[in-house]
């Protein structure tokens, strides 16, 4: 088994959570970050200049590689979306250099995020890992990403691709933002409302980047997203029961919410009705299968 882990993007959402459970659990784990700090085992990396300290990876078994720009953050100009594909794939370009360059290293596996984004807005359609990947800026850089990522096959490593989709967290990522037109009482479907969105709690998550360290029978893309996934009306009506707040049955109109976030529309509105079977057949277990689960669970340890 694994002992030593690296991990980028440690400061994350997934990362930071990652870390403390890969730790808890005896691992040692090295991190790589643009800013250095008091921790002995953060090494210093700077992808837009290529620049890496290859000391992170001494006595690595495996890389968790969870770097990458925010995706719905700022506005999609032009340079933004190149710091969105270059963070994602320069960042594994260097890794992989990293690892050309140590010939005594030990890495026997890399496993890297990816996004349910790599299918595109696809309506109702029942996506699974071999479906097609769709169209769109998100799709273009996911397929990108994962091309980079696969790069990794090369080396002899096995490469595990968790396709994700909203990771459900108090502490940051989609839910805040989800949930705070619902907080001021104006929680309402987005356009039609009936655009699926796939959903897991962020113990699952964590639990699923571990099961993919663990399991050498793991390779290639895996949807990471719980059994039932919810349309975005189903999402906004459950978190509106779970914090006592009215649901409106009036929609934002596609328009206002293009006003508002401009070409980042597409990151909101995409429809992806994904699998979940592929990661099931694989053995793992949700801990929570559930929209209501998943968010009684975190609205009531908040």
């Amino acid at each position: 088994m694994a002992k030593k882990i690296l991990i980028t993007g440690a400061t994350g959402l997934v990362g930071t959570e990652l870390k403390k459970q890969l730790l808890n659990q005896g691992y040692e784990v090295n991190t790589l970050s643009r800013k250095d700090n008091n921790d002995p085992n953060n090494y210093l990396w700077d992808v837009y200049k290529g620049e890496i300290d290859a000391n992170c990876l001494n006595g690595v078994d495996a890389i968790i590689h969870l770097a990458g720009e925010p995706v719905a953050e700022k506005k999609w100009t032009e340079e933004r979306k190149k710091q969105i594909i270059d963070s994602r794939v320069k960042s594994t370009e260097l890794l992989f250099k990293a690892i050309k360059l140590k010939p005594e290293h030990q890495i026997k596996s890399f496993i890297s995020a990816s996004a349910v984004g790599y299918y595109g807005d696809c309506g109702d359609e029942i996506l699974t890992e071999e479906s097609q990947n769709g169209y769109g800026f998100l799709a273009e850089c996911c397929k990108l990403w994962e091309d980079a990522i696969d790069q990794g096959k090369k080396l002899s490593l096995r490469i595990v691709k968790l396709r994700t989709g909203i990771v459900l967290s108090t502490k940051g990522g989609a839910l805040p933002q989800l949930d705070q037109p619902v907080r001021l009482f104006a929680g309402a479907a987005l356009g039609t409302g009936k655009q699926w969105t796939p959903w897991l709690h962020i113990d699952d998550m964590v639990a699923m980047y571990i099961y993919a360290l663990e399991n050498f029978n793991m390779e290639n893309s895996y949807n990471a997203c719980a059994p039932f996934p919810v349309t975005n009306e189903g999402l906004t009506k459950a978190i509106a029961k779970h914090l006592h707040r009215p649901f409106w049955p009036i929609k934002v109109p596609r328009k206002g919410i293009e006003l508002l976030m401009g070409e980042r529309t597409e990151a909101v509105m995409m429809s992806n009705n994904t699998s979940a079977q592929k990661i099931l057949d694989a053995g793992f277990k949700f801990k929570f299968t559930h929209l209501d689960d998943a968010l009684a669970n975190l609205y009531l340890h908040k």
